[in-house]
C-alpha cells in the first residue's frame, strides 16, 4: 500500500475534523446558545472584553453580523456592553456569568458525547492509537 502524500493526509484530516464538529453540533441538541454565538462567547472567554469590530475581525464576519450576534447574546443575558474606560468612543463586549455557564454546559455536553463515543466505538488498542494521534496533532500545532 502506497504511503499517502502530506497533502492527501491534510485533506483527510481537515475533512474528519469538520465532520466531527458537525456531529458535535447535531448530536448535542438543546444547546442554550447557537453555535455562531458560542464562538463569540469562546473568544470573549479566551481574550477578554472586545469591541464588536474586533470580534468581527477575529471571527471573519461583517461588523453587522457581529453586531447581530452580540445583540442576541446581550438580549439573552450572556454578555453586556459598556463604555471603554480608556476610550469613550469604544464599547466593550464583556462575558457575563450566564455566558460562562452556557460555555461550561456546552463544553460538558460535547465532552460527555465524545467520551461516550470513544468508549463505545473504540476498543482499548484503538483508544491507545487515538492517544498517539493526539500527541502528533499537538506537535502539528506547536509553535
Amino acid at each position: 500500500m502506497a504511503r499517502p502524500a502530506p497533502d492527501e493526509i491534510a485533506q483527510e484530516l481537515r475533512q474528519v475534523v469538520s465532520a466531527l464538529k458537525r456531529r458535535w453540533r447535531s448530536e448535542v441538541p438543546g444547546a442554550a446558545v447557537p453555535y455562531p454565538q458560542l464562538l463569540v462567547l469562546h473568544r470573549l472567554e479566551a481574550e477578554g472584553p472586545s469591541t464588536t469590530a474586533d470580534l468581527a475581525r477575529a471571527e471573519r464576519v461583517t461588523p453587522q453580523a457581529a453586531g447581530e450576534l452580540v445583540a442576541k447574546l446581550e438580549a439573552g443575558g450572556y454578555v453586556t456592553r459598556r463604555d471603554d474606560a480608556n476610550d469613550g468612543r469604544r464599547r466593550l463586549v464583556t462575558l457575563r456569568a450566564a455566558g460562562r455557564k452556557a460555555l461550561a454546559d456546552g463544553n460538558a455536553q460535547r465532552q460527555s458525547w465524545l467520551a461516550q463515543r470513544i468508549a463505545t466505538s473504540l476498543d482499548a488498542s484503538e483508544q491507545q492509537v487515538l492517544v498517539t494521534a493526539l500527541s502528533l496533532l499537538r506537535k502539528l500545532i506547536a509553535e
